[in-house]
């Protein structure tokens, strides 16, 4: 799929990956619709620098699903190219420490969101005559399943199933999916994985690319129409010892685990 002139929606923007993404699509001249949960005028200007045809953000909280749908209302009918489902919160720890709150809210805006904005942007994608891309932002952790990384893991493994079924479902059409295995990126999320799992969880392995270099990458897959792209080097090796040999990753990793009792501790 082509980038030069094309309507992209992101989700998740602002920062990280995200931001990277924009700024990969902004300098390969894209039309750019982002949904960040604030407005930063200061971020238009950014993109529309680096070679963006346009740009605009449409605030939205992936979270409510009121939110979403006054998002869709206000944009009935608008050509969308190219949805990039980003935005994405990190949970982690003993599953008990973590709170139902935190628990509904990545679901929501990991997951739900993901398929709820799919949903209502693939009408407009099938009729157009050129078609249209999804790109759905998953993670080695779908299938590369550590302890502490339960309900994060959970969110990016529906991603990878929703996706997938998804891509079956368009065969024939001009409507093509995009899953990203995005393995470790130098990212403010990335530096939170040692805060949420470091006290149980041996870190030292851990190694994260520059966010530019990872969405260089997306663009290629992009303008090649894959439908998945997975990582090389050390975590394109453990993504598929943990999906084909799972005893075998499992081993591997829990010994870096401790358990910390939580008895006494409030939920």
């Amino acid at each position: 799929m082509e980038i030069r002139e094309r309507h992209f929606w992101i989700t998740g923007g602002s920062r990280g990956i995200g931001k990277a993404l924009c700024e990969m699509l902004a300098e390969n001249g894209a039309h750019l619709t982002l949904i960040n949960r604030t407005l930063e005028p200061g971020l238009i200007d950014e993109l529309k620098a680096k070679g963006a045809a346009s740009v605009r953000i449409l605030p939205t909280d992936l979270a409510r699903r009121e939110d979403i749908e006054k998002l869709l209302a206000d944009t009935d009918g608008e050509v969308v190219d190219g949805l990039i489902n980003n935005a994405g919160q990190l949970t982690g720890g003993q599953l008990e420490t973590q709170s139902v709150d935190e628990i509904y809210q990545v679901v929501a805006v990991n997951l739900t969101a993901t398929m709820h904005l799919t949903r209502a942007i693939l009408p407009r994608m099938l009729a157009q005559e050129e078609g249209g891309k999804i790109v759905n932002n998953a993670s080695v952790a779908a299938h590369m399943n550590f302890p502490g990384a339960s309900t994060y893991a959970a969110t990016k493994a529906g991603v990878v199933g929703f996706t997938r079924s998804l891509h079956a479902e368009l065969k024939g059409t001009k409507v093509s999916t995009l899953t990203l295995f995005t393995p470790g990126v130098e990212t403010k999320m990335f530096d939170d994985i040692n805060r949420k799992y470091g006290r149980n969880f041996d870190l030292s392995f851990l190694r994260g690319m520059p966010a530019a270099k990872y969405a260089r990458i997306v663009r290629e897959a992009i303008l090649e129409d894959l439908s998945e792209l997975r990582p090389q080097g050390f975590e394109g090796l453990g993504l598929n010892l943990a999906q084909h040999l799972p005893a075998a990753f499992e081993k591997l990793v829990t010994f870096r685990f401790k358990r910390e009792s939580t008895r006494n501790k409030e939920p």
